[in-house]
């Protein structure tokens, strides 16, 4: 296991915002837009995870969330190394569907 397991990792994003006016719900949708366009993948309702190659993009990704924070609501992001996400454990329903979210392609050049 390589220094780069512990340098590389995944900013995890996780939301409570409100939904119970029109105005909500469009800083809602706007939020979850602007993770998507940023390369997040939803991992489960509420929270998205995006790859990072060094804490420089953690950074860089951190600072770009704290200003499309809605007026209310709460967000939190914690980076995990990518040694730690190999380590999660998933739990599936029988009815629920699996989702595999490892390190994309790309990353492995690192």
């Amino acid at each position: 296991m390589g220094y780069d397991n512990y340098k590389m990792g995944w900013l995890v994003v996780f939301f409570d915002l409100p939904t119970t006016t029109p105005e909500d719900k469009k800083n809602y949708q706007y939020f979850r837009k602007a993770l998507l366009e940023d390369g997040y993948t939803m991992i489960q309702y509420s929270v998205y995870a995006r790859a990072c190659v060094t804490q420089e993009r953690m950074a860089t990704h951190s600072r770009r969330i704290q200003k499309m924070i809605p007026p209310d609501g709460s967000v939190r992001c914690l980076f995990v190394t990518n040694v730690q996400w190999d380590k999660m454990f998933v739990f599936h329903g029988k009815s629920c569907p699996r989702q595999d979210v490892s390190m994309p392609q790309q990353m492995l050049f690192w």
